[in-house]
């Protein structure tokens, strides 16, 4: 009994003991994670050094670029300005070209009609008659600015006729129907064989506006609506003129007189739609040609407005 309470006093008194902590190791393993941390952080900071360099690069590049961006910016708009400043120069040499070239048609017009008092009036009325029918029936305004500038040159091959013949105060004799005739084929001969669409239609005008819608015209006896559109045209207006002014062959012929000859002539001489435009539009007929007569040298365009209220600009 006693014993056992000595062993139990004995066991309360004394303990089990634990073995000291073994700081060299704790010390080893918290210098390991301190190294590590400091490798992550020097690793840390050269990544933000880099990233800052990269950073300060991308700036000063994009200044550069900024720079670089507005030098070619300046130098485009000198560019552009310069270009403008070329197709103006070459609009205007174009417009300059045209008008000579243009001129240069008309006076080959007149050169062919040189012999003829009444030349100049006869041009721009041909040219205004022409101009009108071609609105009425409904042609582009290309259409109308070719036929303006092509129809004055119909009678271009008279140049090749004799002035005799040309001027003769009375009727010609058949050899000399014959001889005049051929102003066609000469006219045709002139013009022939160029590129530009103008002096094409001109040719062909100049070799067909002597042909009939019924066929018996000549050089070559075509018909109907094998006669291009611009030659029927230039037919009407043509033989208009003809019998409303003097020829060195005959007198004027007056309105009414003209007017039933031509009608006369419709599904014969004519092409019946071509008479019916001119019988719709007989007032402004007869205002171009009381226009071209008043004043001579007036631009084209301003008679035919006047005289019929259309407004084309066709550069003459």
């Amino acid at each position: 009994m006693d014993t056992t309470r000595s062993d139990m006093k004995h066991t309360a008194e004394a303990p089990a003991a634990f073995p000291p902590p073994d700081f060299r190791k704790l010390y080893e393993k918290e210098k390991r994670k301190t190294a590590m941390l400091y490798s992550e952080l020097s690793s840390l900071k050269d990544q933000s050094q880099k990233y800052a360099e990269d950073l300060f690069k991308a700036h000063v590049h994009a200044k550069t670029s900024q720079g670089e961006l507005e030098k070619t910016n300046q130098q485009l708009l000198r560019y552009a300005g310069d270009l403008r400043n070329t197709i103006g120069s070459l609009k205007s040499a174009h417009n300059e070209l045209e008008k000579a070239y243009y001129d240069t048609i008309h006076r080959l017009a007149l050169a062919a009609e040189y012999k003829d008092k009444d030349t100049g009036t006869h041009i721009a009325r041909i040219c205004c008659y022409t101009v009108l029918i071609a609105e009425r029936l409904g042609l582009s305004r290309a259409q109308m600015q070719s036929l303006f500038y092509a129809a004055p040159m119909h009678d271009v091959g008279k140049i090749g006729i004799p002035h005799q013949i040309i001027l003769k105060p009375t009727r010609l004799s058949a050899d000399e129907f014959r001889i005049m005739q051929k102003h066609t084929i000469i006219g045709s001969n002139m013009l022939s064989n160029s590129k530009a669409e103008i002096l094409t239609i001109a040719q062909q005008i100049a070799l067909w506006h002597h042909e009939r819608w019924d066929g018996s015209g000549y050089p070559h006896r075509l018909s109907g609506t094998a006669i291009p559109q611009f030659c029927r045209i230039t037919a009407l207006a043509d033989t208009f003129d003809a019998l409303m002014t003097r020829r060195p062959y005959k007198e004027a012929f007056p309105v009414d007189k003209t007017c039933e000859i031509i009608n006369g002539e419709r599904g014969k001489h004519f092409d019946p739609d071509i008479v019916d435009v001119f019988n719709a539009n007989r007032e402004n007929f007869l205002k171009i040609e009381n226009e071209v007569s008043l004043v001579k040298d007036r631009p084209m365009a301003e008679i035919i407005r006047k005289s019929t209220g259309l407004n084309i600009s066709l550069g003459m």
